[in-house]
Formats: C-alpha cells, sequence, structure tokens
C-alpha cells in the first residue's frame, strides 16, 4: 500500500491513490491534473521515507474533480446588556480533488 503526507494550504493531508480529498482552493480548473511537490513523508514499495521538510524528489499528482463552496456557516456575536448583536455568515470556497499517482524519486 503506497501512501503519503502532502502539505497544502496550510494544512496536511494523508493520501492514498483513488482517495478523494477537499483542500483549499486551488488555481486549476476541473479535469486539470495538479502536482503537489510538498510531500513530507512518503512509503513506496514498504520503504519509508520522511522529509526534512520535504522528501527529494516525491510528487504527488491528482486530478481536480470540482471547484465549489462549502456549507454556510453562521457567526453570531452578542454581548448582555449593551444591546449590542452581530450576525455574519460565510462560505468558503474549496478544492475537491481525486489522487491519481505518488511518485517517489527516479
Amino acid at each position: 500500500m503506497d501512501f503519503a503526507v502532502i502539505k497544502t494550504g496550510g494544512k496536511q493531508y494523508f493520501v492514498e491513490p483513488a482517495k478523494k480529498i477537499k483542500i483549499e482552493k486551488l488555481v486549476a480548473k476541473e479535469g486539470e491534473e495538479f502536482i503537489f511537490n510538498d510531500v513530507l513523508l512518503l512509503e513506496k514499495n514498504g520503504k519509508l521515507s520522511t522529509g526534512e521538510p520535504k522528501v527529494e524528489g516525491a510528487k504527488v499528482a491528482a486530478k481536480v474533480l470540482r471547484q465549489a463552496r462549502a456549507r454556510k456557516i453562521t457567526i453570531i456575536k452578542y454581548k448582555p446588556k449593551k444591546r449590542y448583536r452581530k450576525k455574519q455568515g460565510h462560505r468558503q470556497m474549496f478544492t475537491e480533488v481525486e489522487i491519481t499517482r505518488i511518485s517517489d524519486k527516479q
């Protein structure tokens, strides 16, 4: 079983081939292939490689499935006895990708 840990959007994700994940918005169109170069940990053919901070030459390829917005979250601020109420909503943009292959240093 091949797997990797990648870093994108300030977060780290555990990925395997054929796995679908939602990540922070990427500048890529639907159907395009996107390459992640920030591979922090890689397990390929039973051999584990850790990066300091990145694994040299390792890449993870993914297919962009869709660009969308997440469900709305509501932020409410309230201060008692001060007649202060504030309601605000937010929908975060995200990109859904499917991991196609994990390649190590050649």
